[in-house]
């Protein structure tokens, strides 16, 4: 990959240093959590455009909301444990699942019949820039492979979120949109705990209520602490679960990238022995049920078909919780194969979401 920094190992030397004492200052700052209403902020480009036609409109949260409120759906993928590749052809029968250890009945089943509702978020801060001409070149194939019934959403982000494109199935938008990806910016930070809570503020407000839901981040960095002045990363991981939305890396992998993005995780790590909040996007894929992928820019194409047959591939079960109480509590899932496939197939991998949000009156 071109190099776009001559100086780039100075920066990252300084930023390292730079993490030194942000890592103190976090140990030192106490981050006050911050609630609003659950809507896209005003300080944040989200807003649709009226007169953009190919541009589906912005449905109001309460109608999202209320959509089916009792009826709990849940993507799961299914892979053999040895190989990776995915298997096919399974039946409602095949599937165990559990909420708090209680056996659920599942009630509605498909396998690549729903429409996907996707939002790419891109990463215009820190040391580099993961977005190069290969990995633009590597998400508009992807986007073309989408269904016609599927709608995409573009929105990108450093110390706050910026919406360039919303929900539309015009694919020549979202190419449009992935034209007009603003300038990196090597001096801001990857404030993932305002990208994500903006992200699920969205989802909820402005997607197919009947879609699945899929978040793709594509990032050099997958775990930073919480940006002050923005709701906590544990707020914006609550506000993802809540919005039902499967979580999906893509990461352009370069010795420069893996320099940087380790020099996150040590602090953070560093951080989180005195208390400081962070927040893991591979924590949020393994919660939701999606993946992290990572290989060379130009290996991309490969990446992202490979995350799109994924999608494709991932079976849609639905069902009614046996509790029946409304009051808001996060609810522990587990789906799995019944014993009888294992025992045929061998192995068994079910990547699906751990918890949901149960509905509050």
């Amino acid at each position: 990959m071109k190099r776009r920094h001559p100086n780039l190992l100075f920066f990252l030397l300084l930023s390292f240093t730079v993490l030194l004492s942000l890592v103190f200052f976090f140990l030192s700052l106490q981050v006050m959590s911050q609630t609003r209403e659950r809507r896209v902020s005003a300080n944040t480009s989200t807003q649709t455009n009226p007169d953009n036609p190919g541009q589906m409109p912005a449905l109001p949260g309460e109608e999202i909301v209320k959509v089916d409120v009792d009826l709990v759906t849940v993507d799961a993928l299914v892979l053999q444990k040895k190989t990776a590749r995915v298997v096919g052809g399974l039946k409602k029968e095949d599937f165990v699942l559990l909420e708090d250890g209680a056996k659920q009945e599942i009630t509605h089943f498909s396998q690549d019949s729903l429409p996907l509702s996707v939002l790419l978020l891109i990463d215009r801060g820190g040391c580099l820039d993961p977005f190069n001409a290969q990995v633009h070149r590597a998400a508009s194939d992807a986007v073309a492979r989408l269904k016609p019934a599927d709608e995409v959403a573009v929105m990108t982000y450093h110390d706050t979120t910026r919406l360039l494109q919303g929900f539309t199935r015009d694919r020549s938008l979202i190419e449009d949109a992935l034209n007009r990806i603003p300038m990196h910016d090597e001096m801001a930070d990857h404030c993932l705990n305002t990208l994500f809570f903006d992200a699920a503020d969205y989802m909820i407000r402005a997607s197919n209520p009947v879609g699945r839901r899929v978040v793709i981040a594509i990032t050099g960095v997958t775990r930073n602490f919480d940006c002050p002045n923005s709701p906590s990363g544990k707020s914006a991981a609550q506000a993802i679960y809540e919005s039902g939305s499967v979580v999906c890396g893509i990461i352009p992998k370069t010795a420069d990238q893996g320099l940087e993005n380790g020099i996150m995780i040590w602090a953070t790590r560093v951080g989180k022995l005195q208390g400081a909040a962070y927040l893991d996007i591979e924590t949020l894929a393994n919660e939701t049920g999606g993946e992290l992928l990572a290989d060379k820019p130009e290996n991309l194409n490969t990446t992202f078909q490979t995350l799109m047959d994924h999608l494709r591939s991932r079976y849609n079960l639905a069902f009614v919780s046996s509790n029946k109480k409304r009051d808001g509590t996060t609810r522990k899932l587990k789906i799995d194969v019944a014993p009888p496939l294992q025992k045929s197939q061998g192995p068994l991998v079910v990547k699906a979401r751990r918890t949901y949000v149960a509905p509050k009156r």
